[in-house]
């Protein structure tokens, strides 16, 4: 199942970073603690002394006993904390209530507060889950969930999963899960209720886009193993160039795919971005970048304002080929990048639906008991400066997918794409045609 299913959710834009995390640790340790309260340096120490063991590892449990006259901050009284902290732990039914379990949650709880459904803190076991998506080993259904607008959705199903099969479509509202209520639910939760192991099943209360009423959806679980990159033809000398992630497996297969593109001459080449929720913010910059021959690529706004830019790199071999770009609502972040760098350098023909619209960036961080935490830290903005995050990316073209009037094997979008290439269509400057199948 892939987080955000695939984080992005991405898996989003996402940097994973590996360097030592104790003190990474330690600090949210400490900030949780005194909440704000300006530990001084002295203080810091101490307070890692007394949660380490003799090997310098975090020892939980000295977590627990620290003095807590380190709780203090002029608009808390933190002293609340530790007092329902007491309470649980003394009055709950079921007992004896998990120290550990109080802590993560308390953690969790942390990060949910600042109302952003890209920020999450996973405990080890999910760590490892979201972690092993990146890597496209999972099983589940294959979709990647969001939130949006407070709703659980689906952002968008991947290509031949067993939600696809399913009949699960972008922006397809999640309302209930094995007939629980989503009401109020987080990404992480949601995840770790519609994922399982293959051959097992999962219910799905599912309220469509402009449908009138609910249907539930029984899905066989499964092992996803979907590549990264698929390249085949269309007329025989259009390459179609189906990117469905930006994973660790994207680049070496896109590359692959250039290289036969390349070697037969393509006339046009039409890449598919649909459904494709985004991933490493790396693999998208090297993608564009074999289109846009110098600038930039994409840029950062971090709390403090622009703080880093991506420009081109690479060999540029598609530079001057004649390409569409395919997107819908179920193309977010890593894929947003890609399409709205080529469009802002009039490098290709942007046709389908507006975006997501999931362009923040989130910085990952492992500590060492295997817990993570994903933040967002900035936004990303196309060269042209558009806010991704806010605006999504707007098509040259509107061409909209009826999914129930389609007949098997039509592509309204497809069809289009290949037309603008047969008659070298200029690239427009703004939206010049509505197309409704």
């Amino acid at each position: 199942m892939i987080f955000n299913f695939y984080i992005s959710m991405l898996f989003s834009p996402i940097k994973a970073r590996a360097h030592k995390y104790v003190g990474v640790y330690l600090a949210i340790i400490i900030f949780i603690f005194s909440f704000g309260s300006g530990v001084l340096v002295g203080r810091a120490w101490y307070v890692k002394k007394q949660i380490t063991n003799e090997r310098g590892n975090i020892d939980i449990n000295k977590v627990l006993n620290l003095n807590r006259s380190l709780n203090r901050s002029d608009s808390v009284d933190f002293n609340q904390f530790w007092e329902v902290w007491d309470k649980v732990k003394d009055k709950y039914v079921k007992q004896p209530v998990n120290d550990v379990d109080l802590f993560y949650g308390a953690i969790q709880g942390l990060v949910l507060s600042l109302g952003d459904p890209y920020s999450l803190y996973f405990p080890p076991k999910a760590a490892a889950e979201f972690t092993r998506d990146l890597s496209g080993e999972l099983e589940g259904i294959g979709a990647e969930i969001g939130i949006k607008n407070n709703q659980l959705m689906i952002i968008s199903p991947l290509v031949g999963s067993p939600a696809e099969r399913a009949g699960l479509r972008p922006g397809d509202n999640i309302v209930a899960i094995d007939k629980k209520d989503t009401f109020g639910i987080d990404v992480n939760t949601a995840v770790s209720r519609i994922r399982g192991a293959a051959g097992s099943q999962v219910a799905l209360t599912i309220k469509g886009t402009g449908v009138q009423g609910f249907k539930e959806i029984t899905i066989t679980r499964a092992k996803i193993d979907v590549p990264a990159v698929a390249l085949s033809w269309k007329n025989n000398d259009i390459a179609y160039l189906r990117v469905m992630q930006f994973n660790d497996n994207t680049w070496s297969e896109f590359d692959s795919a250039v290289k036969q593109i390349k070697r037969r001459r393509a006339r046009g080449v039409i890449l598919d971005l649909r459904n494709n929720p985004g991933g490493y913010l790396d693999a998208a910059v090297e993608m564009a970048s074999e289109w846009v021959r110098e600038g930039v690529v994409v840029s950062q706004r971090g709390k403090s304002g622009i703080a880093e830019t991506r420009t081109a790199r690479g060999d540029h071999r598609l530079d001057g080929a004649r390409t569409v770009v395919l997107v819908n609502g179920g193309s977010a972040s890593a894929s947003e990048i890609v399409a709205g760098a080529l469009q802002d350098h009039e490098k290709a023909i942007v046709v389908g639906e507006k975006t997501f619209g999931k362009g923040s960036v989130q910085d990952f961080e492992v500590f060492p008991d295997g817990s993570a935490l994903k933040l967002t830290v900035a936004e990303w903005l196309t060269p042209d400066g558009k806010n991704i995050n806010e605006q999504g990316i707007a098509p040259d073209i509107e061409v909209k997918q009826d999914w129930e009037k389609e007949k098997i094997g039509e592509d309204a979008m497809v069809e289009r794409a290949v037309q603008l290439i047969v008659s070298n269509a200029s690239i427009p400057t703004s939206t010049t045609a509505t197309t409704t199948r």
